[in-house]
């Protein structure tokens, strides 16, 4: 049995993975800042503010994942929160899963990332957050530390929700799309994902993407 920490644990991919994980049988420990409406069973909710909370989590986790979205209070806040958790997941010798943003991913192999095109102006400040959280983890992650930065397809979120097909494409990089041209993934299918690769890692310090 793993024991497994999601950080953002009651959000909409901290939920996924957390209901996945605990599935699975994984010890699952939720971070929050207040309890879901439904509770997953067996899983165990802390709840608090993440600065508070995560010294006291981290030190029992086989594997923490960082699922918070950088929205509310939380704006501004992610790079400094993620750099604690790099240290706090090395020193207790945990794998580290950040989940980033689609922005993050390039649309060929060299091409610049998207976030440092042009980007809808309502998105624009979580797409450039994001980035600098997978820049800090690039540039600064701490030596020993077995992390993997994992974006999700272009259509993801709450309001693009789909369902659970039990099929995904895990690529580099570079972003993954279907044959029409689209770029989805599912929230059940990218915590499959995240789930697979806790399970059986097969990449180590390097950033990935998720999609059909």
């Amino acid at each position: 049995m793993t024991t497994i920490v999601v950080v953002g644990g009651t959000g909409y991919t901290g939920g996924h993975i957390v209901r996945e994980a605990a599935s699975r049988g994984h010890q699952v420990i939720a971070v929050s800042r207040s309890l879901p409406s439904e509770e997953v069973p067996g899983v165990r909710y802390e709840t608090g503010a993440a600065e508070d909370v995560v010294p006291r989590v981290v030190p029992e986790a086989d594997v923490v994942v960082a699922a918070v979205s950088p929205r509310g209070d939380m704006s501004g806040r992610l790079v400094g929160l993620y750099r604690t958790l790099a240290a706090l997941s090395r020193d207790a010798g945990a794998r580290y899963v950040q989940v980033g943003g689609f922005s993050s991913l390039r649309p060929a192999e060299g091409a610049p990332r998207f976030v440092e095109g042009e980007l809808p102006e309502q998105f624009r400040d979580e797409a450039l957050e994001g980035e600098a959280t997978r820049a800090m983890l690039v540039e600064e992650a701490p030596e020993g530390l077995d992390w993997l930065f994992v974006s999700p397809a272009g259509s993801y979120g709450a309001w693009a929700a789909g369902e659970r097909t039990g099929s995904y494409r895990l690529g580099g990089e570079v972003a993954l799309f279907d044959p029409a041209g689209e770029s989805s993934i599912s929230g059940a299918d990218f915590a499959l994902a995240v789930l697979d690769e806790i399970d059986r890692p097969r990449h180590h310090r390097e950033h990935v993407g998720v999609a059909y």
